[in-house]
């Protein structure tokens, strides 16, 4: 009776006996003799060889490297830096600070000696990734920074088993930059970066410009500015002991008109020119004056918005500002001269005295000559030719009927004072239109 009850145990036991020596089977056939079929797996074993090699490379480099001391076999060696500038985006002008914002790549190579090994005694490694902060690095720093900020990003350096470092930090730089807005807004600038070490004289790091022009090739286009030369030159500044060596990068950028053309550029031109409107208004209109205060209130708020951009400076005063300051005092004028004309229109024998000869001789005889103004007299007798032409001929005309018309003549005409606002206002008009095609934004000085 017992037997049943011993083999009921022993296939109840059976499954967890499965559970327990099952993977150390499959651990046995993985991982056991290659005739076995287990085998080692390939693609494992070889990064491991690979990755002790790395770390025992790492370990005799930097033992006993000091990253604060130029690496160099003798004092009086000279490092030289090889130094390249990429730019991938010109971001902003800032016309108003005088700063240009610019995303850069700083391209930097040199030996260190310390950094040195066989490949053949490390796996045939030729090359290492390192961070920038563990070994020696060049205080090579922007000269001519206007936020603090002097140097790059920390990123890895590559280095090589003969001892060449490369390092290509990137770098967010707001430089000084002294803009001329004189043709604004078709202008020219020309912003310049001066790179060098803050600390190393020529005798001990030498800067050696890799490449005369900045690399471009990874440049993302700006919608305001056009790059049209970007290049640099070496230069060493010397003081009572020592020289030192500097890369400048000259940029020369132009500004993309066409927006400001549209939106400000042609609404003044359009304003100075309704200004001539002004004169062809009939004397008896107040819509004159209110003409007038128009432009002027427009042309003022186009000048406050130049104002915001270019920069608080009295050396240079952009040629568009100096259009719109001249204009504002010819719409001024515009408007006194109205005020005249309208105040001559209406007078009346009643209220003033009469026009004095001297003011009828000039307006009346001289000016409309000069003008090409048809005079009054002319006028008159024209249509008095006009109308014996077309009555037709008379067989008799006396001396007394002559003397009757002018009589007529005089008094019509001798008293009419408001023909001077016509005069003062076809002077004003040819004033001002001169004024418009001689001094555009669109002149040179």
């Amino acid at each position: 009776m017992a037997a049943p009850g011993w083999g009921r145990w022993v296939l109840g036991l059976g499954p967890l006996l499965l559970q327990v020596f099952l993977p150390f089977q499959l651990v046995a056939g993985r991982w056991g003799p290659e005739g076995a079929g287990g085998g080692v797996r390939r693609g494992l074993a070889e990064p491991s060889v690979v990755a002790k090699h790395e770390d025992s490379l790492f370990k005799d480099l930097f033992q006993d490297y000091e990253r604060w001391v130029r690496p160099v076999e003798h004092l009086n060696d000279r490092i030289k830096i090889k130094f390249g500038l990429a730019i991938s985006q010109l971001v902003d002008v800032d016309e108003k600070n005088q700063l240009m914002t610019t995303n850069v790549w700083l391209k930097q190579e040199w030996i260190d000696v310390k950094l040195r090994w066989n490949p053949d005694d490390y796996g045939g490694i030729k090359l290492i990734r390192v961070p920038s902060d563990s070994l020696w690095t060049p205080d090579i720093v922007l000269f001519d920074n206007a936020d603090g900020r002097f140097e790059g990003a920390s990123t890895k350096t590559v280095v090589r088993y003969d001892g060449t470092v490369t390092w290509t930090p990137p770098a967010n730089y707001k430089s000084s930059c002294t803009i001329d807005v004189t043709f604004f807004p078709f202008d020219l600038q020309n912003c310049s970066m001066k790179f060098g070490s803050w600390t190393y004289d020529g005798s001990q790091v030498d800067i050696i410009l890799e490449d005369q022009d900045v690399d471009k090739r990874d440049f993302f286009d700006n919608g305001e500015w056009e790059i049209v030369s970007a290049t640099g030159s070496k230069g060493n500044r010397t003081d009572s002991c020592c020289w030192y060596p500097y890369i400048t990068y000259s940029f020369v950028i132009k500004r993309l008109p066409l927006f400001y053309t549209l939106f400000l550029i042609i609404p003044c031109i359009g304003l100075s020119f309704l200004t001539v409107l002004v004169f062809y208004l009939p004397s008896n209109e107040g819509e004159k004056i209110c003409l007038c205060t128009s432009v002027l209130v427009s042309l003022t708020v186009f000048l406050l918005v130049i104002e915001e951009i270019i920069p608080s400076s009295s050396k240079v005063i952009p040629l568009i500002g100096e259009y719109l300051v001249f204009t504002m005092i010819f719409v001024t004028l515009s408007i006194m001269v109205t005020v005249f004309a309208i105040n001559i229109h209406h007078r009346s024998s009643s209220t003033h005295d009469a026009m004095a000869p001297w003011v009828r001789k000039i307006f009346l005889h001289k000016l409309p000559k000069l003008l090409c103004m048809r005079s009054h007299v002319d006028r008159y007798f024209s249509q008095k030719e006009e109308a014996r032409s077309s009555r037709g001929p008379r067989s008799s005309r006396n001396a007394l009927e002559a003397a009757l018309d002018s009589v007529r003549y005089i008094t019509r005409h001798v008293m009419k004072e408001t023909d001077v606002r016509e005069v003062c206002d076809h002077m004003y008009l040819q004033i001002h239109v001169c004024f418009d095609s001689k001094s555009g934004p669109w002149h040179d000085p």
